[in-house]
């Protein structure tokens, strides 16, 4: 047998404490997939970052090898004309090394963890857990 709760809110007016619940549970589940949609978002961005990152590894890779390529044309020409011809392949090789080691340290800086960790939905959860807390109590 239901009793009608009395509150002071007109539109709990006749609600019975069935009813109530499960109005509860309704707004519990559409606060979960709220949730869950926020997760989902933030997870989708993280995944955004570290594909990025994962690119510009590769870019990275790919340069260094150009260098290391313009390094064995720098090679090839010392050894042809021992002259100056060579020294400018060795710097040009070494600049676009460096460039390239740099993209790469980019990169992987781009992939750190704690970068990629969710942000607002631990704390919107936690905010959710203590309202949660203070309405049972």
């Amino acid at each position: 047998m239901s009793v009608p709760l009395r509150a002071s809110d007109p539109r709990l007016d006749g609600e019975t404490t069935l009813g109530l619940l499960k109005r509860f549970m309704e707004e519990l589940m559409t606060l979960l997939r709220q949730e869950m949609a926020l997760a989902t978002a933030e997870v989708s961005g993280a995944i955004g970052k570290l594909s990025v990152g994962i690119l510009s590894i590769a870019t990275g890779g790919a340069v260094l090898f150009a260098g290391f390529l313009v390094l064995l044309a720098a090679a090839v020409l010392g050894l042809a004309t021992v002259v100056d011809p060579w020294l400018a392949a060795l710097i040009v090789g070494g600049v676009v090394t460096i460039v390239g080691l740099v993209m790469v340290l980019v990169g992987r800086q781009s992939m750190d963890p704690a970068r990629l960790k969710p942000q607002r939905s631990p704390e919107s959860l936690r905010k959710d857990k203590d309202v949660l807390s203070r309405v049972s109590s």
